[in-house]
């Protein structure tokens, strides 16, 4: 059988390698049957491990980067190559990141090294020698700096975006080797999770740490992603959980973090956030990618196609994109446009009370919809109507 017939909603299904020896000479190809529901394009290009992905320029652009020592960046719409970053590690890079407003990529790699490239020639702008093997790599918001984590000392580094020169050097920053270091939207600190179990935040401003969380995890903790507001961090953990923690209130300190119903497989390697924080995204170790709500803490969807360990996952600002990375050298873009109306998705919404329900407005007459939760509020008009309505109270923000 094909891997162009492969149905991203389950795994149990064969795999000619002669024919997947034919399509890897292919960089970019739609894998689309029609009973999969989920349109995939595999993007063909690394020849080891893919490491991380990113959406980039309006979710025009992908960058990935792999252990075959190389970072690309993809066209999004037509899955082509655009440019090969290559020449500038002896080893293999563990995460990229783009620089916000310029045309530079950052990739951090086993080499013990931290570039910086120019996406315009494809030139390295300046190099980072920094102890130990370099785990993780991330680019503040205002693309002011550049965060990186080593396994010597278990150091967190803080460098100048433009220069490369050293901002702060924490040494010991946690008991064990960090996975993965990020910077809120605000760049006002940098989260660190580690194999030590413990979640930490570095201030910016105050050059200390302000948040630390012991035992967050029953296993290594391996990735970690905030909200776009900054109020939340995601952690993904080798325990095979992902917990939501409010590190603005701290409302975590007496009931702990939130954890998500259901959990994978295996380890769960990474998760990110879409930007209106809706829905987030996991990738795992039992080569599956899950879709969660948010705000009821449930999983919507799992798509399954890739062949080995997923290693990293992002999600498009319109939310019609899921992009991920895998061991398996590919990178696939999951259209999830649609998703909602497969009938799974529809049953998980339904049995959390998420469902929608058409009701006829009392004012206008036109139909709008609401969830079975919003019912119990005995809502009759439209939300335009009830923007309309004057000498009321603003409404409450929605929970997450």
């Amino acid at each position: 059988m094909s891997q162009a017939l492969l149905d991203p909603l389950t795994l149990d299904q064969v795999i000619n390698e002669e024919e997947e020896e034919e399509d890897a000479d292919t960089n970019s190809l739609w894998e689309h049957e029609a009973l999969a529901q989920i349109p995939v394009k595999v993007l063909r290009g690394h020849t080891e491990s893919a490491t991380s992905c990113h959406f980039c320029f309006h979710d025009t652009r992908l960058l990935t980067s792999s252990h075959d020592k190389t970072a690309i960046f993809w066209d999004v719409e037509t899955g082509s190559q655009l440019m090969v970053l290559k020449g500038g590690h002896t080893g293999a890079i563990t995460a990229c990141c783009l620089v916000p407003e310029k045309n530079r990529v950052i990739t951090s790699s086993w080499d013990k090294t931290v570039n910086a490239w120019d996406l315009e020639t494809g030139k390295i702008l300046w190099t980072v020698v920094q102890g130990g093997l370099l785990m993780s790599c991330s680019v503040s918001g205002d693309g002011k700096y550049v965060a990186s984590a080593s396994d010597l000392e278990n150091t967190l580094y803080v460098n100048c975006a433009a220069t490369g020169q050293s901002v702060h050097y924490i040494p010991g920053h946690h008991t064990s080797t960090i996975m993965s270091c990020r910077f809120d939207a605000q760049s006002q600190h940098v989260a660190s999770v580690s194999a030590d179990r413990s979640i930490k935040l570095w201030d910016l401003c105050s050059h200390k740490t302000t948040l630390s969380i012991n035992s967050a995890h029953r296993n290594v903790i391996s990735s970690c992603c905030f909200t776009q507001n900054g109020r939340y961090l995601c952690t993904a953990s080798w325990d095979r959980a992902l917990l939501l923690w409010d590190v603005q209130t701290g409302s975590f300190r007496t009931k702990g973090g939130e954890r998500l119903c259901q959990l994978h497989d295996g380890i769960v390697s990474s998760c990110a956030f879409s930007s209106d924080a809706s829905v987030l995204v996991s990738g795992a170790y039992d080569r599956t990618v899950a879709l969660w709500d948010v705000k009821g803490l449930y999983r919507t969807l799992v798509l399954k196609g890739h062949l080995d360990w997923v290693t990293d996952v992002d999600i498009s600002a319109d939310k019609n994109w899921v992009a991920s990375s895998s061991k398996d050298c590919t990178v696939r873009l999951w259209n999830i446009e649609q998703h909602e109306n497969i009938p799974a998705v529809r049953e998980s919404r339904r049995a959390h009370g998420y469902e929608p329900h058409i009701i006829q407005c009392e004012e206008c007459g036109k139909a709008f919809s609401l969830s079975r939760l919003e019912k119990v509020h005995f809502i009759t008009t439209c939300v335009f109507c009830r923007l309309k309505t004057t000498h009321r109270s603003p409404p409450a923000p929605p929970p997450l």
